[in-house]
């Protein structure tokens, strides 16, 4: 029996992001390494930040140290040498002298330097006074402070995601002038009208504008020639509602409402038309009305103004167009037409770092992104030939995100998973390749998960990576062939390991089909004893949308609260989440009930085969979110191997949350599949121990999801705990929660009753 001893040891400032749990580490996959941040507790070296200086081939950084020490690191890349910046203990002396206050040579009072008089002096800020330091003779003097002095910092140039352009969305009554200043174009009445800025002569262009079909989105032409606008008919806009039953202030509950579009609910519709100025002719080119939540379509020119072309999605996410209008002729044609008999994912792409259509401005080509041939790959397509004119990339692995387009050299630069098959599929790892498909160059080859910085001129590249399990490496590769140039630093973690420290193990068994490796890892109780017996919690969030069981090196215990109760915790990625190959993602199709729960129950297994301590007759559950959905569907589909469940915040009908994110999953129209997956629908299979949690002011999901599945388990006569918080919001009720949960966990999976708080 465990003992009760636990309650000292909960920790309130573990960090609640149960949503994304991706965000419970200090992952350094892509975009989330933060070079320069504060170090980890324990951990040294565990980030370079690069100062270039002017000439491109040199960079400084700064390693801090054990004991508050620092010291400083001058590298040359082309030569490929390490070494320090300067004498610490030459100017630590000098320095000093010239203070007259005693400094240590490990630990200098500045943090940045800027190299002078090409390289062969430094200057730097401390005690109050700018001061130079030659390199020669490590003499020290006071200086004028120069203007806007501070450290060569040129700083990661990282990855650059192109972004989207802001939608034209001019208002009803504002004029939107042509680009050769000639005419104004504005909506009156409903309808188009132009106005002649010279003599203010107003012409009506149509005369089909209603108050629920008006004209908006006026946009002209480059060359003047043409207008677009879209008659464009309202959506629903319903509302849903939220009561605030405390507010701070005291006195009544307050009431607040807002427009939420649920799956089914009517989206407003676009109505494509084109009026040419010379004659004021009206074209209306024969496509598909636009149909979008809140997206407006967004136009791209070219042909010198008389061509332009937009992406439509249609509803359901089952067909992409990327569709062109002559603005002459009102002539249409797809350039690109893609159908899935699942789903082309194109909404809630958060964690996806590109765009599925990249227009190259230099050439009349579009670089796509398509799972066409079951693996996410590049694809150029020739626009005026509107085909496909060459697979850029191929192979059983995944484009993760475009990092840059350099058009001039006609190359991509990207990053992936899955390219090397003895490695996580999950790691990411960055490539360069030419438009053609030619010049295929791995940037990268650890086995890690990778984050880069680049040099100004991009002839260098810092690469950083680490796994759960390893601490992060630095090194310097040229981006010219991806070889290496040296090893900058090995994180240093000694003091870490010292404090008892256990990292998490990361284990992968085979899936469902037998074949299909699932990864995920393994946070052991604190003070294991092999010889006894430990219950399971499993930490899961398996939205469609991402992948989230954490990559890369972190010294936090995000599930310490537990582990240190005696219990082990684990996090595994299942069939039906992202990065994987396309039939891998499509099991989430019409599906979400599944969650990859198969996948999860035999991973559970096999780790019990390899360790007989993990005990698989009492597995627990928790997330938030879609994570709360699939925590409560565990008890509710696979309750004969789930026994307890805490789910907050959950979507527990696909049909009572936002359109966008459940019919790209779910899909369009609203059919049997959403009665399938509903918690509330199969409230009455409910086994094991059920703990809700929900805040009343939840405004991602609605909390009236919840409260509806409280009814439908009300009804059918089970058993279950509920928490409301007031004032609470998505994944609400910090350390009171926490502790409810820790309480439900021991109760029910360890046999053991929590002390009584009401009696302390």
């Amino acid at each position: 029996m465990m003992s009760t001893g636990w309650i000292g040891r909960i920790s309130v400032a573990v960090v609640f992001g149960f949503i994304c749990q991706a965000a419970l580490s200090e992952d350094l996959s892509p975009g989330q390494g933060r070079p320069g941040r504060a170090q980890m507790d324990g951990v040294y070296k565990a980030r370079i930040t690069p100062n270039w200086l002017a000439d491109n081939k040199r960079f400084w950084y700064r390693n801090e140290l054990a004991g508050g020490k620092k010291e400083f690191i001058l590298v040359d890349a082309e030569k490929g040498v390490r070494a320090p910046a300067f004498d610490h203990t030459r100017l630590a002396s000098a320095l000093s002298k010239a203070c007259g206050e005693q400094f240590a040579a490990d630990n200098l009072p500045f943090s940045q330097i800027e190299f002078i008089e090409d390289g062969n002096a430094i200057r730097f800020t401390a005690a109050g006074k700018t001061w130079r330091c030659g390199l020669g003779d490590y003499a020290c003097s006071q200086i004028q402070s120069a203007d806007g002095f501070q450290a060569q910092q040129s700083g990661p140039e990282g990855r650059r995601r192109p972004g989207r352009a802001p939608a034209r969305q001019p208002g009803p009554d504002r004029a939107v002038v042509s680009p050769d200043g000639r005419l104004s174009a504005f909506v009156k009445d409903y309808n188009v009208f132009i106005r002649s800025e010279p003599n203010g002569q107003e012409i009506q262009l149509s005369d089909d504008g209603t108050e629920g079909n008006a004209y908006g989105l006026l946009e002209w032409s480059s060359d003047s020639n043409a207008l677009v606008a879209w008659r464009i008919e309202p959506g629903d806009r319903k509302e849903v509602y939220l009561i605030r039953s405390s507010p701070p202030e005291g006195g009544r509950a307050t009431f607040e409402s807002r427009p939420y579009a649920l799956p089914g609910d009517k989206f407003p519709m676009y109505e494509l038309n084109v009026f040419l100025v010379s004659d004021h002719k009206h074209l209306r080119p024969k496509v598909d009305r636009f149909e979008h939540e809140w997206e407006v379509p967004r136009l791209h020119w070219y042909g010198g103004g008389r061509r332009f072309a937009y992406e439509q999605v249609d509803r359901g996410h089952q067909r992409l167009r990327v569709i062109e209008v002559d603005t002459r002729t009102g002539a249409v044609r797809n350039i690109i037409d893609e159908r899935s008999k699942t789903f082309i994912w194109t909404a809630h792409t958060e964690n996806l770092g590109l765009r599925l259509v990249n227009w190259l401005e230099k050439s009349n080509q579009i670089v796509y992104v398509s799972e066409m041939d079951g693996w996410r790959h590049l694809y150029l397509v020739d626009i005026d030939e509107g085909r496909i004119k060459c697979q850029i990339t191929k192979g059983d692995w995944v484009v993760r995100g475009i990092d840059q387009i350099d058009e001039d050299n006609r190359q991509i630069w990207f990053y992936a998973g899955g390219y090397y098959p003895d490695q996580d599929p999950y790691l990411v790892h960055y490539f360069r390749v030419n438009l053609d498909g030619s010049g295929f160059v791995a940037l990268t080859n650890g086995n890690g998960n990778h984050s880069l910085q680049y040099s100004p001129d991009r002839r260098f590249v810092i690469d950083t990576y680490s796994r759960v399990d390893m601490p992060p490496v630095h090194e310097l590769r040229r981006t010219s062939d991806g070889s290496l140039v040296c090893t900058l630093e090995q994180a240093d973690i000694s003091e870490l390991l010292a404090s008892g420290w256990v990292p998490p193990e990361v284990f992968v068994a085979k899936g469902r089909d037998g074949t299909t490796d699932i990864w995920g890892v393994l946070y052991r109780p604190k003070g294991l004893d092999t010889s006894k017996k430990y219950p399971v919690i499993e930490s899961i969030y398996a939205g469609p949308q991402g992948a989230f069981v954490p990559k890369g090196f972190s010294a936090r215990e995000p599930f310490g609260f537990l582990t240190e109760a005696g219990f082990a915790v684990v996090q595994i990625d299942g069939m039906g989440t992202a990065f994987r190959s396309k039939a891998f993602h499509d099991v989430c199709w019409k599906n979400l009930k599944d969650a990859g729960f198969p996948d999860r129950i035999l991973w559970h297994k096999a780790l019990a085969g390899k360790y007989p301590w993990y005990d698989i007759s009492r597995v627990g559950i928790f997330g938030t979110s879609a994570g709360g959905q699939n925590a409560a569907a565990a008890v509710l589909f696979y309750g004969d191997f789930y026994k307890a469940a805490v789910a907050n915040s959950g979507c527990h009908d696909n049909r009572m949350d936002k359109a966008s994110w459940n019919e790209q999953w779910m899909g369009y129209p609203v059919g049997p599949e959403y009665v399938a997956c509903s918690n509330i629908e199969n409230a009455s299979r409910l086994k094991g121990h059920l703990f809700l949690v929900v805040g009343e002011l939840d405004r991602n999901v609605p909390p009236e999801s919840t409260m509806r599945f409280v009814d439908a388990l009300i009804r059918a006569d089970k058993d279950f705990d509920l928490l409301v918080v007031p004032n609470g919001g998505h994944g609400a009720g910090g350390a009171y929660y926490q502790r409810r949960m820790l309480d439900f966990f021991t109760r029910h999976l360890m046999g053991v009753e929590p002390p009584n708080r009401n009696a302390m």
